[in-house]
Formats: structure tokens, sequence, C-alpha cells
């Protein structure tokens, strides 16, 4: 099955104008050539492709970190071919990644001896982090359920309808039963009560998100981990708990260090953290650590020794490169508590920024909150005339990539547009999109003024005074309408060309 898409089919060959000078003919689109070309040639052609890509820091839809300082972008050039698994061959990257599990480990108050090392692993994201953390609790639990003789082929695991879709896939590809707490209108993250409620004998974890893909916010963990404390003593049963912190996980030590949701709750066994996200690193980075040996079940570990040592793995893949360790490993070190704090704060404030700018506007309601992660959620009061998706489509006029998006069940008929703001979303580009925003919703108000005005269709008897003297309104066909805003479209197009002409 080919899972990728073309963009065009209407050419079967690859073109580049600046690349003529080297080579005279095309490439074929989805062929080896069987000839080589000069470098200067395929870099040009692929150089002249990439242009029409959008611009990483204009990417407002995106968690993850799109710039970094020279001298950690030197260091990425320098590791771009090590392969990470080689641990015999490139001890002192796996010395410098286990540094990281250790650091993080204490950042998130694992109950560690002075020399006791922690328990983690460097993974390419949080999907795959995510997916080792529930194979472990799959197989403790089935251990369990082995001794004490009980069926252990049915397990589940309850998480929010908001999880991100890594979720789904650790369930349906090692067949676990997921059990989603509907969301509901204002209330956009799992319910603690209802979750617990969910929990049965077959559950092998609860999952909490810190930091909603959706709207930002922190799911209430020390409130689940107290009401399944109670559960579980009433019951006989001991389901743990996952924070899924791949977003927050970097945000909560240092904006929030109050706020209890890691290894100080006892129900807490693992937690997943993205580097690649507020971790401040590029894509391709993401770790898992776990509270304790105890719940890494020693089964799911593999040693190798034909690499030149004996090597303990416990991971999805096995190459990697060594680039993102190495990068995630200078910024703790060159930023430091302080410096990660600065950073956040700085986010949090340009957060707040936005929000008061589209606030002003009287157009949006918020539905992002202030403590989580920093982004601005927010919908539109009124939809009559046009939808949050018309003005994500806009925006791209203007380089701003703005998902808009529907919530998950039961709050599926909410729609909002998300603004996350990353460490090189400054105050001025704040400032700047609030404006564009402020345009589009003029521009869209206009427009539909034009075409909703004429949606419908008057129906009257002949003399006007059938049924009863009612006048019947029905509303025009989708082929109709859809004309109908083609036209309107193509007249305010061509109005703002003679406007705005060039002599």
């Amino acid at each position: 099955m080919v899972l990728s898409k073309t963009a065009s089919e209407t050419d079967i060959s690859v073109h580049s104008t600046f690349a003529s000078r080297y080579v005279r003919t095309s490439l074929p689109r989805f062929k080896m050539s069987e000839q080589s070309i000069p470098k200067e040639a395929a870099y040009q052609i692929i150089n002249d492709e990439l242009m029409l890509d959008g611009n990483p820091r204009l990417n407002l839809a995106s968690f993850v970190t799109t710039w970094m300082e020279p001298e950690c972008d030197k260091l990425i050039m320098a590791a771009i071919n090590k392969n990470y698994v080689d641990m015999d061959e490139y001890p002192v990257t796996t010395e410098l990644q286990n540094r990281c599990v250790n650091m993080i480990a204490h950042l998130f108050n694992a109950p560690l001896e002075e020399s006791e090392p922690a328990v983690g692993v460097g993974t390419v994201g949080s999907s795959e982090a995510i997916m080792l953390a529930g194979l472990a609790f799959k197989r403790r639990w089935q251990n369990r359920r082995k001794q004490e003789g009980k069926p252990y082929d049915n397990p589940n695991i309850v998480t929010g309808a908001n999880v991100q879709v890594c979720w789904e896939k650790f369930a349906r590809y090692f067949e676990v039963e997921l059990k989603e707490v509907k969301l509901r209108d204002g209330y956009y993250v799992m319910d603690p009560e209802k979750a617990v409620e969910m929990v049965d004998e077959n559950t092998i974890c609860v999952a909490a998100i810190l930091g909603s893909t959706l709207n930002g916010e922190f799911e209430d963990v020390k409130r689940l981990n107290d009401l399944l404390v109670e559960k579980n003593q009433e019951t006989g049963w001991d389901t743990p708990i996952h924070v899924d912190a791949a977003s927050g996980g970097f945000i909560a030590p240092f904006l929030y260090p109050e706020l209890e949701w890691d290894f100080r709750l006892p129900l807490v066994k693992s937690i997943n953290v993205s580097g690649h996200k507020y971790g401040l690193v590029y894509a391709g980075i993401g770790w898992v650590i776990w509270r304790s040996k105890e719940d890494l079940p020693e089964e799911l570990i593999f040693h190798i020794n034909y690499l030149g040592a004996d090597q303990p793995t416990f991971t999805l893949n096995f190459s990697k490169g060594s680039s993102q360790v190495i990068a995630q490993y200078y910024q703790l070190i060159r930023l430091g508590y302080e410096g990660y704090k600065m950073v956040m704060e700085n986010c949090r404030d340009n957060m707040i920024v936005l929000k008061e700018g589209l606030e002003k506007t009287g157009r949006f309601e918020i539905v992002s909150k202030d403590i989580g992660v920093p982004l601005v959620a927010f919908t539109l009061k009124d939809r009559n005339h046009f939808d949050e998706f018309q003005i994500s489509d806009m925006l791209r006029r203007f380089g701003w990539i703005v998902p808009a998006y529907t919530m998950p069940p039961d709050a599926q008929h909410v729609t909002v547009l998300r603004v996350v703001i990353r460490e090189d979303f400054s105050r001025t580009l704040a400032e700047r999109l609030v404006i564009d925003v402020t345009k589009v919703v003029h521009e869209l108000d206009l427009l539909p003024a034009r075409v909703i005005s004429s949606n419908t269709i008057t129906i009257t008897g002949e003399d006007g005074a059938e049924n009863g003297g009612k006048v019947l309104v029905a509303k025009k066909s989708e082929l109709e309408t859809q004309r109908e805003i083609t036209s309107a479209w193509k007249k305010f197009v061509m109005q703002r060309k003679k406007m705005n002409g060039v002599c």
C-alpha cells in the first residue's frame, strides 16, 4: 500500500530553470533516472522546489522548535554522521544521553538516592516514548494477572478524548482497549472523577496530559492521583498513572514549580516529554523516564553485543542520529534552570500580549487557559457569516499558518483556532498577527453580506397569499450557493486589484 500522495498529476518530470545550465533534459519524477547529474544541478533542483514550503518560524500550528543558536547548529552538523546505537563506538555520546536522562529525572522529582542512576531512555519523539511506557505498563499488568491466575488478554487504558493520536496508535498497534473520557462545553480536558469511574481490573494505567494539544491546559494530575489512591485501596487493584508531558514537561518545572504533577505523586510511574518542543531542540528527540527499575520490566530490555560490547537497548527502532541528543545536552547546560525559566516566562508574556490583542477585537472568545502551555486557542463569538476555517485559510496570504480544528467528542460542535507561542515568536510578531487577523475578519465581514443575503429563495403562491398568507423561504442548493460564493469572490478580488493597481 502506498501512503504517499503526489502534489501534481499533470507532469511526470521535474524541471528546473536555473539548473538548465547543467542539465538540459528533465528528470523522471517518480523513478530513478538512468544517468547521473552534476551536484550543482541536484542542489538547484531541490532548492527550487523547497522554496514553496512554508516558513517554519511562521508555522504557528507546530509545538516543535524551529530555532537554535548557531553554536548548537555546529554541534549538530559535526555529529550528523554518528549513529547513536553504536554505543561502544561513540561512548561519549552515550554518556551525554545518560546525563540528559538523569537531569530530566531530577527535574521531574524522581525519588533517587544521591548516587542512584535514573531509569529512562532517549527516543525520536514522544510518540515512541509513549509506546515504550505503554508496553511497560501492559507487561507489568500481564505479569501480575498471571501470578494471580486471572485472564490477561483484555487490557485497557483510560485517557481523555483530548489525547494526541499517538495514544490511539498505541492502543491499536498493541491491542489495548482505549477508554476515552468525553469532553464537554467549557471543559476540554479529562475529568479526573469520570476517568477513575472508568477504571476496572483490566486497566493498565490512566494517562494524564500535562498540556493538551487542543488548548494547552494542564490536567489535574494530583486530583487524579488522590482519587485513584482511594479506588485502589477500596478494590485492591494497583492502577498506576502515566503523565504525557510532551508539551508541558519543560514548562511546569520552571513556571509552576509548586504544581504537583510528577514523581512527587506516588502513582505516577512514568513520564514522557518532547525535547523537540519546549526542550528547545530541533525535531527528533523525546524522553521517557520511569520512577524506578521496578516499573520497567527487565524482559523488555534487549542486550546486544555485535557492535563491540554488551549494550542494553529498549527502543522501537534501532539506528538513529546522535545530533539531537547532543543538542539536548547543549541546551540543558547552556541554559540551566535560570535560562529555561527566562525562555518560558518570555513565551508566557508574549502569549498574554496575543491573547489581550485578540480579546480587544471583540470578535473572539478565548478557550485556552493562562496556566498551561503558552498558546492561545480562540473561537468566534459570531459564526453566522464565516467560520474559523475561513480565517485560517485567509491568514496564509500573510504567511501565517494558524490551524483551525473541531474539538473531540462530545464538544465536536466547537471549532477553534490555535497559535502556539514558541521561543522564536516575539512580541512584535504577536502584535503583527493581531493586525493581520483584524484585516482578515474585516474582509470576511464584507464578503458574506453579498453571498449570505442572497443565499435564500423566497417562494409564495401565485397571489402571494397561499399557506395562510405566510411566505416560505427555501435555501438554495449547495451547488447554487457555491456558485454565488465563487462569483462574489471574483468580484471582491477584482475590486481589490483596481484599488491596489501598480502604475
